[in-house]
């Protein structure tokens, strides 16, 4: 058992008992031998806009494997042959676009189809291809097995596998598909297929491994006489859930996130949504320009909606609008919204989903401010292609949801993009290089929500002297450090209420935020090092909850520790889940007698004027009452490395004498929770009597106070 189980994070003091600390270093009073009382005041008579449940969401985006190995169950790589069927890694073709020059997108594949026989038994036909631009054709000899085969596939011991192959060939061939997981001969299963023709066919296969092995074979050869191809193989664990890992599933539906945003991101600006629904097997392989990866297309829209509907959460669709056109995104909300009787809805209900998904929220493009962008263009320019896309969207359906793509000064900042249009590093509002607020200014009406991306850093800065951003010398205090995704959304905040300002059609039309991609690359894979700052950021949106409803952090997979047969929720998601289950909805005002301090850095750009945060410093609190108003919730964060204590007064309601607290407080700030390991996090649950007079939480502790109103 862990060391922090062995504290009670709420002890019953009197005063004179209370121990008041001396937070050296940031501290917004001088640090003496005198001690202070930390105090703050819930006042539930004062009530905010209600907190989403969208504010819970993530984000998935074809980026190289994340969804085709890290949510869906299909166990080949390249199950449509893209590359040709090699002795050695095929080499994929040039970098080019975004990718250009960028090392980290050249990737060679690690796993592809190799020649079984003799290196020159098979060749690609791109005369009479079953998908795509090749498909192997294999000569037979009626002595020597010769075909394919790939390696590298993870299988379990008792575990069965299903799949299918689409085959053609000569009546004298004779295929035998097996599935080898070890060297004996006896370590393996084979499928037979024997009754080939000219045209292609699909044949089932089954099989159950008899070890474990992350190193399994699939080979494909064939004896006889003639030849045949190999159209398209795919194999999966038996268990999937309509296509998708189980184990996956079963991880992400315990957060409840309210939405996933889908299919990108940078993919989505060169993504053809057409390629991605139909017969799976015959969706077309592409190669993506952007993550300069092979996409099999098989998780499409189709696949997208049912995963969402096997969580339980709302689906937002991001339409291309980088070299895609307005016909395109009309006839995707006619695929997912339009009646059976509608071209796209028939087509739709010819590929097995007679009804309508309903889809409510949409964005027009990614990045579209960005030059890096697939399509991108300047900003006059594509506030017409946005009001386009709008008018031919909202045609099919006029009551889906439009969520433009913004961004802020601390964007156009952060990126460097506002240099390129007007020579300002940090651009003036409403200038030609502040895009949300010129599409704002021209777009409203076409505007139900705009989006907004960051990705804070805790080791640079935007030196506003320099014009550019600078290592963070000497680096940040163990708080500030936790600070940083919070300070992102605080300045977003602050640039929008500069916009109500000086757009009065926006305080007539309020369109609140969408921070549709965030993250925070601060700490290792699943460690709990980011869990105190995503809290503090999730504050800082509670406390404008008005302003900030939706989220979805990049990606839905980081908040799970992976490998290619098992799945947990690690930190980042245990929080989420936490927050998720047991924090409020109707957010209350909290004050305090200790004012957070004063911004590290000078105001501009992606720095805030005034800090985020309660008044309450060192510890970050938030309040929010349930939808029905029955219980109150208090979260008390504490982003700093020492223990800390805390006098809570709650006016305006009466509580019960007896609540319940949930918590993250780790021994390390380094602790991992990791599939293969003993979890070094988790999320304890205690009972706890009347709220206390004093409080006093772990070092970086999140903690989440339950209280029913009397």
């Amino acid at each position: 058992m862990h060391a922090f189980l062995k504290f009670a994070l709420a002890k019953t003091l009197s005063r004179s008992q209370v121990v008041c600390l001396l937070f050296p270093l940031a501290l917004p009073f001088a640090a003496s031998s005198q001690t202070r009382v930390v105090n703050a005041t819930i006042d539930t008579s004062k009530t905010g806009a209600p907190i989403s449940k969208n504010i819970y969401g993530q984000f998935l985006e074809h980026g190289g494997d994340i969804v085709n190995t890290g949510v869906w169950s299909e166990m080949l790589v390249d199950r449509k042959f893209f590359y040709p069927v090699l002795t050695s890694a095929p080499k994929p073709p040039p970098v080019m676009g975004n990718a250009a020059g960028n090392p980290r997108f050249n990737r060679t594949p690690t796993r592809w189809w190799a020649p079984v026989g003799a290196d020159n038994v098979v060749t690609m036909d791109t005369k009479a291809p079953y998908t795509g631009e090749q498909t192997p054709l294999v000569k037979l000899n009626a002595k020597q097995p010769r075909g394919i085969s790939e390696s590298g596939i993870a299988v379990r011991k008792g575990k069965a596998y299903t799949g299918r192959i689409v085959l053609g060939g000569s009546p004298g061939a004779q295929v035998k598909v097996t599935l080898i997981w070890g060297k004996n001969a006896t370590d393996r299963q084979t499928v037979t297929i024997d009754k080939l023709g000219a045209g292609y066919r699909k044949f089932p296969l089954h099989y159950t491994a008899a070890a474990d092995t992350d190193d399994a074979t699939l080979e494909i050869t064939g004896t006889g006489t003639g030849s045949f191809h190999v159209g398209t193989v795919s194999l999966m664990p038996a268990d999937n859930i309509e296509g998708f890992r189980p184990e996956i599933v079963a991880a992400l539906k315990q957060m409840r996130f309210g939405v996933l945003r889908f299919p990108g991101g940078n993919f989505v600006s060169s993504y053809e949504w057409r390629y991605g629904v139909g017969d799976i097997d015959q969706r077309p392989p592409i190669f993506d320009p952007v993550w300069h990866a092979v996409q099999p297309n098989d998780v499409g829209t189709d696949e997208f909606l049912t995963l969402c509907r096997l969580l339980g959460v709302d689906p937002y669709i991001t339409v291309n609008a980088g070299f895609g056109d307005a016909w395109s995104a009309r006839d995707l909300v006619e695929y997912t919204n339009g009646a059976a009787t509608t071209p796209m809805g028939k087509w739709r209900t010819a590929n097995g989903h007679p009804q309508p998904y309903r889809v409510n929220l949409w964005g027009v493009g990614n990045e579209p401010w960005g030059d890096y962008q697939m399509g991108s263009m300047s900003l006059p320019q594509f506030e017409l292609k946005h009001n386009l896309f709008a008018r031919e969207m909202r045609k099919v359906d006029p009551s889906i949801k439009l969520i433009a793509g913004g961004a802020m000064p601390d964007v156009m900042e952060g990126a460097d993009q506002a240099r390129r249009i007007n020579g300002q590093y940090v651009p003036d509002y409403l200038s030609a290089a502040d895009w949300t607020g010129q599409m704002l200014l021209n777009c409203l009406d076409n505007i139900d929500m705009v989006s907004e991306h960051y990705y804070a850093s805790g080791d640079q800065h935007t030196d506003m002297k320099l014009q550019k951003k600078v290592p963070i010398s000497p680096p940040l205090s163990f708080i500030e450090w936790q600070r940083a995704p919070a300070v992102q959304v605080r300045a977003k905040y602050e640039h929008y209420q500069e916009y109500l300002k000086r757009i009065p059609a926006l305080r007539a039309k309020p369109v609140p935020i969408a921070i549709d991609e965030w993250a925070y690359f601060g700490g290792r894979p699943n460690s709990y090092k980011t869990v105190p700052a995503y809290a503090w950021a999730f504050h800082e949106m509670f406390r404008h909850s008005d302003v900030f409803q939706m989220g979805a952090l990049t990606f839905a997979t980081a908040t799970m520790s992976s490998n290619r047969t098992e799945a947990i929720l690690n930190p980042t998601g245990m929080l989420f889940k936490m927050y998720r289950d047991h924090f409020g909805v109707i957010p209350v005002e909290v004050s305090g007698n200790s004012p957070q301090p004063k911004p590290t850095f000078p105001a501009g750009g992606d720095q805030p004027a005034v800090n985020p945060g309660s008044d309450t410093y060192p510890l970050d609190v938030s309040a929010a009452l349930s939808e029905d108003r029955k219980t109150l919730s208090i979260a008390v964060l504490n982003p700093s490395d020492a223990e800390q204590s805390i006098q809570i007064a709650v006016n305006g309601t009466k509580l019960a004498s007896a609540g319940q607290l949930w918590r993250m407080a780790p021994d390390s700030i380094d602790a991992t929770v990791q599939v293969d390991k003993k979890p070094e996090v988790q999320v304890e649950e205690q009972a706890v009597g009347a709220l206390p007079e004093t409080i006093t939480v772990r070092p970086f502790s999140v903690n989440i106070y339950s209280y029913p109103v009397r």
